[in-house]
């Protein structure tokens, strides 16, 4: 039998590349709001983090995040975003 392939995907902040069960998804869905999606499955335009703020700060320093999802991310969803990522981790 052959062995299923497991997608891979890569992390905007360290650029890495992972299976896709381990990393992140940060969604624009199609109502335009921005979110974190632990489990993988929300409808919209998805891009890749590790689940490590070190990664996530450096995808925001860069712009990286409001690229891939091809829109404007104000600070205030920035720091939602963090604040969710920090509070799921504990």
């Amino acid at each position: 039998m052959k062995p299923r392939k497991i997608p891979e995907r890569q992390c905007l902040g360290c650029g890495a590349h992972r299976p896709k069960a381990e990393l992140l998804r940060v969604v624009r869905g199609p109502d335009g709001v921005v979110s974190l999606d632990f489990t993988g499955k929300k409808p919209g335009r998805g891009a890749y983090l590790c689940p490590d703020p070190a990664c996530f700060k450096k995808a925001r320093r860069g712009g990286r995040i409001g690229h891939a999802l091809t829109c404007e991310i104000p600070a205030e969803v920035y720091d939602a975003l963090e604040a969710e990522l920090e509070n799921h981790e504990k």
